[in-house]
């Protein structure tokens, strides 16, 4: 249902006027005679059809009239009937839609529905009612409808929202009551929920099931993975959830196949020599190259070629970084599920009468699985833990993603970098998984794609993964800071050179990145190139990166090389960059180093502004004031204290800040004054 309304095509000759009018009645009757209307949209469909009513009279009675019209009327009903064939398309596919993906789609759904009464109020605008010979309470409706329209605001149903929190909230297993019930789905709330939405019989839930899996197969071709991944849990949700809702009616039936699952068991020779002779049988593009068993879950390799998960897996868990059958060196060890090949095998299946579990050695465990099953069927689980399976769902959506970056072509690798950029966004567990899966290799290597959308979601996907503290030293292992020093300097768009400043800023969190970054002079450059040049994200990420890595002294000489003083300066009287008290801080930690002490006392238009932000600036900007000060005004800086004292603002600020600042801006304010009338007594004239 995630998909954007086609445009409906409209000839560039308009219609004759009496096929248009028949065509515009008659769909806006169509429309106006929907029933049964669905919970999700329900508040935007049935006004929607409301106005779609008052504009069918406008309609009728224009035909009535049966007088030429105007070339405006024209063009504005030509417009309201495009208009209202995508009103009722909208309406349409939320009533044939899935109920639960409407209801996770409510935003955007509502959306829509505001962009065509938008289109609609803009369509009136060209209506030229005063040359229509209409009634008075026509024109009196459509004037209405038209401001109306004009200023309405989107829609959004409390009700809704409420009902798709709770939903997101069961697909997350955030139920949290107690510890018994921690991590679990809480049934009650799930059947709750899906009465509310009209799910209330197994077969409500049976075409749910049905609609969501059409979903699935549409979002395939044109939605995100992740979009594919979310309707195929909530698929997972609605099967199990009907089973163990609906359990008390199906007990019955359960024992009844219990019992002749018992009985079966009396033929069990004969069945096992069946089942064996069936398995003979087996296609060999269906078997494992490793165990020669079916493949019941067929994975791809970086190689290319397939195999049973458990039996791969097996492989690479026990040392191996080959492919068993090629014996090339695997240069990622994502597993890639096949999903056509795994189809193919699961028709197979059902053609040939073979059970899709593992098969037991013994006619007996047989009888004690199917025992066990039947004992859990009984005791209806009410309960089924989702936070693994969230984890699960994660992982395998991570290394099919991976899959796609090593091998997919470059509009498959944009995708799969967008994908993992969103996936990474939010979540340590996420942001681990993703790393596990081998991402960042190859999001590395992305970094020097040509493709500005490539490159832009490589930098900012390992941004993202770059804020779990281990994933900080693999980005770095991965040999990823020249590729990012690259970006930041010559990035193909402002937000993926802003982004690799932010990545530079969160691995020099560690210090033994802050060396390694320290040895590349460029990396300064670039940050304050950016610096200069980039929006106030822009430049606030680079400062806090070159403030991050100034930490460490041995960088903070190349800051000053890289010319970053006199521009920070420059920003603190800059308003609109909005990032004075970075500037100062930075700048307050510059004055550490001899050479950017110098450079620092050379400028003639700092002192009077750092005075005003003693004066008006935030508690932390004062505190970065006085600390600059201090540090100027030490070891040789009896030229800018005697500007400071010179300057009739400087000492009545300090006074009010030993007096009234934070516990750190009064002990410095007191080192200050200490120094200064240290200094004014040199001339006989002491302050304090």
């Amino acid at each position: 249902m995630d998909v954007v309304l086609p445009p409906i095509m409209i000839s560039s000759g308009l219609m004759p006027t009496g096929s248009l009018m028949k065509s515009l009645i008659h769909i806006s009757n169509e429309v106006a005679s929907v029933e049964k209307l669905p919970f999700s949209q329900f508040r935007n469909i049935s006004t929607m059809i409301r106005r779609i009513k008052f504009l069918s009279f406008l309609f009728e009675d224009i035909r009535e009239t049966n007088s030429p019209l105007p070339p405006s009327s024209l063009l504005c009903l030509t417009e309201l009937f495009s208009v209202i064939q995508r009103v009722k398309l909208l309406i349409q596919r939320c009533k044939g839609g899935s109920s639960l993906w409407g209801l996770i789609q409510t935003e955007f759904l509502s959306n829509q529905f505001h962009a065509l009464v938008k289109e609609m109020g803009g369509a009136l605008d060209i209506l030229p009612l005063n040359l229509l010979n209409l009634s008075t309470d026509t024109i009196e409706q459509v004037e209405l409808l038209h401001k109306q329209a004009k200023r309405v605001d989107l829609l959004v149903d409390p009700q809704e929202l409420q009902r798709r929190e709770e939903l997101l909230q069961i697909m997350a297993s955030n139920n949290q009551k107690n510890s018994r019930n921690k991590g679990f789905v809480d049934f009650v709330k799930v059947k709750e929920v899906f009465s509310c939405i009209g799910l209330r019989s197994p077969l409500d839930y049976e075409e749910e099931i049905s609609k969501l899996q059409a979903e699935a197969e549409k979002q395939a071709g044109t939605g995100g993975l992740i979009v594919v991944s979310n309707i195929n849990n909530l698929i997972s949700l609605v099967t199990y959830s009907k089973s163990v809702i609906f359990i008390d009616r199906h007990k019955e039936e359960i024992k009844e196949n219990f019992k002749q699952l018992s009985a079966s068991m009396n033929r069990n020779q004969d069945v096992s020599s069946s089942s064996q002779s069936i398995l003979s049988n087996i296609p060999d593009e269906f078997r494992c190259p490793i165990s020669l068993d079916l493949m019941k879950d067929p994975v791809i390799v970086a190689s290319g070629h397939t195999y049973d998960r458990n039996s791969i897996a097996q492989w690479i868990n026990s040392g191996h970084h080959t492919c068993p059958k090629s014996g090339k060196r695997l240069i990622h060890t994502a597993l890639i599920p096949n999903y056509a090949l795994k189809s193919l095998v699961h028709q197979w299946c059902q053609d040939n009468n073979v059970p899709l579990i593992e098969n037991s050695t013994s006619s007996s465990s047989k009888f004690e699985r199917s025992s066990s099953k039947s004992k859990l069927s009984e005791k209806a689980i009410e309960h089924i833990s989702s936070t693994k399976a969230a984890m699960d769902a994660v992982k395998m959506t991570a290394e099919f993603l991976v899959g796609k970056l090593a091998m997919g072509s470059p509009e498959i690798q944009r995708q799969a970098a967008y994908e993992l950029r969103l996936l990474a966004k939010t979540g340590m567990d996420n942001r681990r998984i993703i790393a596990e899966a081998g991402a960042i290799p190859f999001l590395v290597t992305l970094l020097s794609s040509t493709d500005p959308r490539i490159q832009e979601n490589a930098v900012t996907a390992l941004l993202n993964l770059s804020i779990f503290d281990n994933n900080k030293i693999l980005i770095m292992a991965a040999g990823s800071i020249d590729s990012i020093i690259n970006v930041l300097e010559s990035g193909k768009t402002m937000e993926a050179r802003e982004n690799a400043a932010a990545t530079i800023f969160s691995l020099s969190i560690i210090s033994d990145c802050k060396v390694t970054i320290g040895t590349r002079p460029r990396a300064f450059s670039a940050l304050v190139g950016l610096l200069r040049e980039g929006t106030a994200t822009g430049k606030k990420d680079a400062a806090s990166a070159l403030f991050n890595l100034s930490v460490y002294n041995a960088n903070k000489a190349s800051v000053v090389v890289a010319g970053a003083v006199p521009l920070l300066i420059e920003l603190l009287m800059d308003d609109k960059a909005g990032i004075t008290d970075d500037a100062l801080a930075l700048l307050a930690l510059l004055s550490g180093c001899s050479e950017g002490l110098e450079e620092i006392r050379q400028s003639r238009i700092l002192m009077p502004i750092v005075i005003d932000l003693l004066r008006f600036g935030s508690t932390k900007g004062k505190e970065n004031s006085i600390t600059l000060l201090l540090g100027l005004c030490k070891d040789g800086g009896e030229e800018v204290a005697r500007r400071l004292l010179i300057n009739p603002r400087s000492i009545p600020s300090l006074q009010s800040l030993s007096t009234d600042g934070s516990l750190k801006a009064r002990r410095k304010a007191d080192a200050l004054l200490r120094l200064l009338n240290r200094c004014c007594s040199q001339s006989h004239n002491p302050v304090g």
